[in-house]
Parts: C-alpha cells; sequence; structure tokens
C-alpha cells in the first residue's frame, strides 16, 4: 500500500502537461493508496478559489484515508525530538507526523520533500522519492 503525501499531489496539481500525473497514475498501477489527513488540510487550505475548493473537497471525501492513533501523536515527537539532538532538522512537525503515520501501517511513502529522507536516517521508512 502507498501513502501519498502532499507535496506530490501539489506537482500533480500544478502540472499543466499531464506528464507528472501519469507518472503518478503509472507509479500506483493497482495497489492501494491512502492519505493522511494532513494532504486534506493542505491541500483544501491551498485552494485558489471557490470552485477549486468545491473540486477539491469533493475528490478528498472519496479517498481512503491512514487516522494516527493516540501513540502516533508522542512516537513522531520522538522522531522530531531524536532528529534535533542529532542536529538534524526538518521543516515541519507534520511531516514527522506523517511519517509516524507510514511506519505504523507498513506503508511506502512518495513524497517529493527532504524531510522524509531526513527522518529515514533516525528510522527505517519505507519512502520513494517522487521525481517531477
Amino acid at each position: 500500500m502507498l501513502l501519498i503525501d502532499t507535496s506530490v499531489w501539489i506537482s500533480v496539481l500544478l502540472d499543466r502537461s499531464g506528464q507528472i500525473r501519469q507518472q503518478l497514475e503509472t507509479l500506483i498501477a493497482d495497489r492501494d493508496v491512502l492519505l493522511t489527513r494532513f494532504t486534506q488540510l493542505e491541500l483544501l487550505q491551498g485552494s485558489l478559489n471557490e470552485q477549486e475548493w468545491t473540486l477539491l473537497a469533493n475528490y478528498l471525501e472519496a479517498q481512503s484515508y491512514v487516522e494516527l492513533t493516540p501513540y502516533s501523536w508522542q512516537a513522531a515527537a520522538r522522531i522530531y525530538y531524536e532528529l534535533r539532538r542529532q542536529g538534524l532538522t526538518v521543516r515541519s512537525p507534520i511531516d514527522c507526523c506523517i511519517a509516524q503515520a507510514a511506519l505504523e501501517n507498513n506503508l511506502l511513502l512518495i513524497h517529493s520533500d527532504r524531510d522524509f529522507e531526513t527522518i529515514a536516517q533516525v528510522r527505517s521508512l519505507q519512502h520513494l522519492r517522487f521525481q517531477t
């Protein structure tokens, strides 16, 4: 199963040629895809107008989500803490939450965000950088 990060969806949405969407469709093939609620939040907050909001909201409502557990929050904070103690920086604690969701559910995280490569230095995160 795949967990697709917001960074990938943004690339797809901004691509006027359709090539990035095609790349993602090829990568996904027949695999199950999950999102986090953070992706829902981040995509909707970036809506340019009411029409785009409605289109995205309808699309996102039909998707499958991996949900964080009460344990997830502390484990994500621990990732951030351990990185900081090693002098490594992630730009967003949200990325720690997304990584933790992938870890807990044994998901392959597809992303275009260097934070996940940093997180993989302290956790055995299965991840693939999506090249655009």
